[in-house]
């Protein structure tokens, strides 16, 4: 097979690879899509997002699970609403043009500063659009949170940096040992529960609602020690709630039960690393056969090597840029401007149909 694509890859498991050989990328066969925790990465996603929920899968009647974490929540809560193709847009805009206040001699805001300006900006964003975003007929969000056991139970100065050292330990020694310290919880709404099996990891399930809606998600996205947990959401167990990326990071699940329908993950990049504290494990980094129905779009590396920085936005751009606000929202602006190629190029391998390229996870 050839194709032209310069900024998009498609990657899928060999389940998904099948379907892809025998009918192309369908909007029918597809019954979740995953979003990632990454903070800024997710912008080069925006224009792909539009596509996906402005137009392609707004064209058909099945249910679809959106599930996400941090950013990725963010995405797919936004893609509930009315108009998403404005949404994204908007989303795209302020997250570029977000700004924090400094305090005299820091290079970096504090983590009460963040969360207080974060979590006015999400209320912003959603206020009076939530009860509808719930009800869609159609789609089910799902907001995925760190839940703090033990000694982080209640976040403290000194207890929060002691127990994620002990997660650390306990998840270089085994995945399923972080449960020990946290666990995920999976904000649902709607009727129809998550078709998934979660128990590879310590978990809990609880009924996304107007009163916890826009905590949790103030939690998924709320990294430690750069913002504050979230203490005691409305309806789900005491504690402190932090971003879903640390047990999720990429949200590395057990997608099995979906088949034979797909699961469509927009990420940026080919590996779908399990959680946070993964990242240095690389043996954790490949596909395994939980990812046999899933397709990641993602940009080629050779592309990304192409945009300012030779990287995608980030967050060490808050750092790098400091307080020079116009240079990073040039640079992250010119990243969201050539993004636009992977939707152009989504929607012409869609157009291929079986004769698409498809690389393996």
């Amino acid at each position: 097979m050839t194709s032209t694509t310069n900024a998009l890859r498609i990657h899928a498991g060999p389940a998904a690879r099948a379907v892809l050989a025998e009918r192309g990328l369908r909007a029918e066969d597809v019954r979740m899509v995953v979003g990632a925790a990454g903070g800024p990465k997710g912008l080069v996603l925006g224009a792909i997002d539009r596509f996906l929920f402005a137009d392609w899968l707004a064209r058909t009647p099945q249910p679809l699970h959106l599930v996400g974490a941090s950013i990725g929540a963010w995405r797919m809560a936004t893609a509930a609403l009315d108009d998403p193709r404005a949404a994204f847009a908007r989303l795209s805009h302020e997250y570029i043009h977000q700004t924090y206040e400094l305090e005299p001699g820091r290079a970096m805001p504090t983590a009460e500063v963040v969360s207080r300006t974060f979590d006015q900006a999400l209320h912003d964003f959603f206020d009076g659009r939530i009860e509808k975003l719930l009800a869609h007929p159609r789609w089910r969000l799902h907001i995925v949170v760190t839940r703090g056991r033990h000694l982080l139970a209640r976040e403290g100065r000194w207890r929060t940096p002691a127990g994620y050292l002990g997660a650390w330990l306990s998840n270089a020694v085994s995945r399923k040992t972080l449960g020990a310290w946290l666990e995920r919880v999976v904000f649902s709404s709607g009727s129809e529960p998550l078709p998934l099996d979660l128990g590879d990891l310590r978990h809990r399930r609880v009924p996304l609602d107007a009163g916890n809606f826009r905590p949790s998600l103030l939690a998924s996205c709320s990294i430690p020690f750069a913002l504050k947990a979230v203490h005691d959401i409305p309806g789900a167990p005491p504690g402190a709630y932090w971003d879903g990326g640390i047990t999720d990071y990429h949200l590395h699940w057990n997608y099995a039960p979906v088949a034979p329908g797909l699961v469509l993950y927009p990420h940026f990049q080919r590996e779908v690393v399990p959680g946070w504290l993964d990242k240095s494990h690389r043996r954790r980094h490949r596909a395994t056969p939980f990812l046999d129905n899933v397709v990641v779009l993602a940009p080629d590396p050779a592309w990304i090597a192409r945009l300012p920085n030779a990287k995608l936005p980030d967050r060490t751009d808050f750092r790098r840029y400091s307080s020079d606000l116009p240079a990073r929202i040039a640079v992250w602006s010119r990243a969201v401007r050539e993004s636009e190629r992977l939707a152009d190029e989504l929607a012409a391998a869609i157009d291929a149909g079986p004769g698409l390229r498809v690389d393996p996870l």
